[in-house]
């Protein structure tokens, strides 16, 4: 159950790393899981390492652990009370699960309701379309079958008692099914839904930013997030890498001295993966503002990622927002960002004046220089004499454009003057687009 957890944690925007499992673990073994307050504690305590993380964790758990309120709604069905009955009724119940309700031991019923889950592997649900079943299973498993079997007895044996008696077991039984169809919509939506979801995680990765509804900014954030995530996994440390088939005569000599010179171990050159420097232009004028939402989204995921990133947002001029991005929420960083420099009129060519100007020295020959940004420059002078010193002092430069290319050169787009100083330009207007180019970009060459 906790390795599912941790997964619905991941889905929720939490990043949890293979340390950080380990730990929750641990913690849940010395702990136990007698207390939920106390496992919910110590599971923050050692996966959730944000004020933003923290939020996002508790709705997580409550959706994933929290079973229906005993006291409203359709769970007030375990309101009903009833006097004590005579034993021979008793004797006819002949269910575990129905004694139990009798008992109104609501936290064993809940533990049971959790191992019964465990047992028909909940985890396995992917649709919605598939509640009434695992929650039908969930019951099975329980033994709701001995219950039915000893409602149907009492109220066969035509007694008044034995009337009263099965009305209210008819009533807690109706309420446990309550709470089992509840614990299969919570680890639904708690796992991300299913396939629907991720079919719909497909179709947001696909559609074109600009188009993405509000209610969707979620769970695009999530999404950004996640590819930010894999980036650093993947790149974000130092490597090497075997040239096979150049061998390192010298270390293989040197190691050869305990074997009377016999070569037995032999060594192959090696080349270092540094991790990218990357130094990033995010265009949020007004002609860019339905997209730099996302921009400074994935500026934001990438400083999480990467330790050596510098983040530059302009518009008629141009500022450094990397400390914004590290030290802010990114609902925070956003918001200055914009109120500070965003929607204005676009003006490359003072910009690029800007970054030549006072931060040039943050390019060397071990940098990639990305510019997200239309290219449209309002008639200014694009400054191309700039853009040519970038991608003189850098490694590469990679520009990504939301435009389709049909629109490169029309009107005030600059961007048929600015490819020739570009290692790769691209159309960059979805998600998909966005992780194969910056994945692309990161990889050492």
């Amino acid at each position: 159950m906790l390795v599912e957890f941790l997964r619905a944690a991941r889905r929720a925007g939490i990043a949890v790393s293979v340390a950080e499992s380990i730990e929750a673990f641990s913690a849940v073994d010395l702990i136990g899981y007698e207390d939920r307050q106390t496992v919910k504690d110590a599971l923050r305590l050692v996966i959730a390492k944000s004020d933003e993380e923290r939020e996002r964790f508790d709705e997580c758990f409550e959706r994933f652990f929290g079973i229906g309120n005993f006291e409203s709604g359709a769970d007030g069905l375990f309101d009903a009370t009833l006097e004590t009955s005579p034993v021979e009724l008793l004797e006819l119940l002949d269910s575990e699960l129905a004694r139990l309700l009798l008992d109104d031991d609501r936290a064993e019923l809940v533990r049971r309701l959790h191992a019964a889950a465990a047992e028909i592997d909940l985890a396995s649900v992917r649709l919605f379309t598939q509640t009434n079943q695992f929650a039908r299973r969930i019951l099975e498993a329980m033994g709701i079958e001995a219950l039915d079997a000893a409602i149907a007895r009492l109220r066969g044996s035509g007694e008044g008692e034995a009337q009263r008696l099965a009305d209210f077991l008819e009533l807690r039984r109706r309420a446990v099914a309550e709470l089992a169809r509840d614990l299969v919509e919570r680890r639904l939506a708690a796992s991300g839904g299913g396939e629907a979801d991720r079919m719909h995680d497909e179709f947001l990765q696909d559609a074109r930013l600009v188009n993405v509804d509000r209610r969707d900014l979620l769970r695009m954030r999530v999404l950004v997030r996640a590819i930010g995530r894999r980036l650093a996994s993947r790149y974000g440390r130092t490597r090497t890498k075997a040239k096979r088939g150049h061998l390192d005569v010298r270390r293989t000599i040197r190691r050869s001295y305990s074997f009377d010179g016999v070569p037995f171990r032999t060594h192959w050159k090696r080349r270092k993966i540094e991790k990218p420097r990357i130094v990033l232009l995010c265009d949020v004028s007004g002609s860019c503002a339905p997209l730099a939402h996302f921009l400074l989204l994935f500026a934001y995921s990438l400083s999480e990622a990467f330790s050596d990133i510098r983040s530059f947002a302009f518009a008629t001029s141009m500022i450094e927002v990397s400390e914004i991005l590290e030290t802010q929420t990114i609902d925070d960083a956003i918001s200055q960002i914009m109120r500070t420099i965003g929607f204005q009129s676009s003006d490359y060519g003072r910009a690029f004046a800007t970054f030549d100007q006072d931060f040039m020295d943050s390019i060397d020959r071990k940098t990639t220089v990305v510019v997200l940004g239309d290219g449209r420059t309002n008639y200014h002078d694009p400054r191309i004499d700039v853009m040519r010193r970038i991608y003189e002092r850098s490694r590469r430069v990679v520009w990504l454009n939301p435009e389709h290319r049909v629109a490169w050169g029309m009107d005030d787009s600059e961007m048929l003057r600015y490819l020739p100083y570009t290692h790769v330009a691209r159309v960059c207007n979805r998600l998909r687009h966005l992780e194969a180019v910056v994945t692309e970009l990161v990889k050492s060459r």
